[in-house]
């Protein structure tokens, strides 16, 4: 039945639940290190790279917007820009929602 349950240590013998504090810990710690490289640091590092995206938006380039819609801006405001997505047919959204800018003529070959 030793299997099942632990065996009483006498006073002399191993200590029973004593160690190190930081080998307790370091499962924790470790884990944590692995969402920093793996999920924290990749996220913040697109974040930054969209927030200079939307920095530098101009009139002129040719964009699409996270709802797959391409078009070429024709006004830039603060929080918002105006997209002509056609002849004569512009729509206005929020910055945020470009999420890459086309090199110039993309969207005359398709």
């Amino acid at each position: 039945m030793g299997f099942l349950i632990s065996d009483a240590w006498a006073e002399g013998g191993a200590p029973a639940g004593q160690g190190d504090p930081l080998m307790g810990l370091l499962p924790l710690i470790i884990l944590f290190a692995v969402f920093y490289f793996m999920l924290i640091r990749p996220q913040m590092k697109r974040a930054k790279e969209h927030r200079k995206l939307v920095a530098e938006l101009a009139k002129g380039d040719e964009v699409v917007t996270s709802g797959g819609v391409g078009g070429r801006i024709t006004n830039v405001g603060d929080s918002f820009v105006t997209l002509e997505i056609s002849e004569g047919v512009e729509i206005k959204l929020q910055k945020d929602a470009v999420t890459a800018v086309l090199p110039k003529g993309t969207l005359k070959e398709a």
